[in-house]
This record gives C-alpha cells, sequence and structure tokens, in this order.
C-alpha cells in the first residue's frame, strides 16, 4: 500500500496554487507546509501526494510504502540494502513528522528515495 507520493517542482509557490486549485475536485487540500514542501491530503489521515522544491524536476522522486510494523519497516531497509539500494536513512523515528512515525529510506539504482513507514504507536 503506497502511503505518499512526491515531486520535485522549479517553482513551489507555483505548484502549491496549481496543486491546491487543481486537485480541489478531488477533495484534496493543502494540510502541510514547510519552507521548501506543501503536502496535500484527501479525507482523513495524513498528506499523501506533496510537492518540493529541491533539485531538478524529475530527479530523485520519493516513493513512500505503508508498513504494518515497525519491524517491518526494518525488514525492508535490510532487503533492499541487499537489493542493491544505497542508505538514505536508517529505519527510526522522525519526531519532526509526528511523534509515532517510524520510518527507513533507501535510493534504488537510479536514485529515486523509496521509504517504508509506520505511523502506529508501539504496542503497549
Amino acid at each position: 500500500m503506497i502511503d505518499h507520493v512526491g515531486l520535485n517542482v522549479r517553482d513551489l509557490a507555483a505548484a502549491k496554487a496549481f496543486y491546491a486549485e487543481a486537485l480541489e475536485p478531488l477533495g484534496y487540500r493543502v494540510f502541510a507546509e514547510w519552507e521548501e514542501h506543501v503536502g496535500f491530503q484527501a479525507g482523513d489521515g495524513g498528506p499523501d501526494f506533496w510537492v518540493s522544491r529541491r533539485g531538478a524536476p524529475g530527479t530523485g522522486t520519493h516513493v513512500c510504502f505503508r508498513a504494518r510494523d515497525r519491524e517491518t519497516v526494518e525488514a525492508f531497509h535490510t532487503a533492499a540494502l541487499a537489493a542493491g539500494g544505497t542508505d538514505n536513512g536508517p529505519p527510526g523515528l522522525r519526531p519532526h513528522y509526528h511523534e509515532h512515525y517510524y520510518g527507513a529510506y533507501v535510493l534504488d539504482p537510479d536514485g529515486n528515495n523509496v521509504e517504508a513507514v509506520c505511523h502506529a504507536p508501539v504496542p503497549a
């Protein structure tokens, strides 16, 4: 299951304006903004579509896949490295996103940033 997708853009303000209007009929709205990123969301949950000002468009595409638990995030990271990926962020909490965001990042052989994430808290 895909968690979110990100695209690189040259002009973040123009991209935000375009996607806010173009995606509005689909139920999307701006959910989160940082200096270099704008996240859009439809329905409940977090943003599932991002535009980011970084690098040339079409390079370094980011795709994130939802994992059922933290162990699965770790297994993804291990398997992706074994398959020839390059570490781009080991498994761990990313509290700047939210308190339970547990993700891992790997660059594929073409340089795309592939992530697995679990949003669930550690079971009690």
